[in-house]
């Protein structure tokens, strides 16, 4: 008689199934925001170990502002963690009408294809005043498969969508623009790319406060978009009209790279 040898990778399967069995609760908003420092936190050492002291990457770019650029020392460390949180949460909260976080992402991520691609030559970054990163190339192909895949996306999630994103697509979407940013120091640039997603943030941050306070809403209802729903608008209407403005805002922080 032969005996069976058992498959450890079956044994595994079946223990994490019966772990997520027990474990229906989704995660507190605490456990949230820790899991979300982990990732950026893991980035910036693995920038640092990969390329030597804080100080060759601490500084920053302001648009605009071509001799401002400040050095933040060992604080670059807390400001690449917040750029990182913020972008993936920001994103996150954009997605809650069919179409409008990955139409508004595509955006982003066009403008940031530009953004590498003008950072990895040599001549055009130095005529442009901007930090020459010489993997720059790489980074355009990623932006631009961004660009392909959220039209591909987009032609199954828009309006009425046939799938849907979730907080997987929208976090990591989030995540991978931030990361661009930081690695071709453009970091608040990203602010003004990005202007939909922050205006989203800064929505839900001023209704909770306010409300917190004094018990009022200043919003009908967050994130934005949903306020602009209970004015009458359709949903439709609201992804269009934030899709254009969402074209504004890259059109203008890409004028910013001659306005230096």
């Amino acid at each position: 008689m032969v005996r069976q040898k058992k498959n450890p990778y079956k044994e595994d399967f079946n223990d994490n199934e019966e772990w997520f069995a027990k474990n229906k609760e989704p995660l507190s908003r605490k456990q949230d925001i820790g899991a979300d420092l982990v990732v950026p936190t893991q980035f910036m050492a693995l920038r640092l170990k990969g390329l030597g002291w804080l100080n060759e990457i601490s500084d920053s770019r302001v648009p605009n502002k071509k001799n401002l650029r400040p050095d933040l020392g060992m604080g670059y460390v807390a400001f690449v963690v917040i750029v990182l949180v913020a972008s993936t949460n920001a994103v996150n909260l954009t997605d809650g009408l069919d179409g409008l976080a990955i139409s508004t992402f595509g955006v982003a991520a066009a403008a940031f294809t530009a953004l590498t691609y003008v950072t990895s030559h040599a001549i055009l970054a130095g005529y442009l005043l901007l930090p020459h990163f010489p993997l720059g190339g790489e980074l355009t192909v990623f932006c631009g498969a961004l660009v392909g895949a959220s039209l591909g996306f987009l032609w199954y999630n828009s309006y009425p969508a046939e799938i849907f994103m979730g907080d997987v697509g929208s976090l990591g979407l989030g995540g991978a623009i931030g990361t661009v940013a930081v690695l071709i120091k453009q970091e608040f640039l990203l602010v003004i790319v990005g202007g939909i997603w922050v205006l989203e943030a800064l929505s839900v941050i001023i209704q909770v406060g306010w409300f917190k306070m004094t018990g009022r809403r200043v919003f009908r209802m967050s994130p934005l978009h949903h306020h602009f729903e209970l004015l009458g608008w359709s949903e439709p209407k609201v992804i269009a009209r934030f899709l254009i403005v969402s074209i504004l805002f890259a059109l203008f922080s890409l004028t910013t790279l001659k306005l230096r």
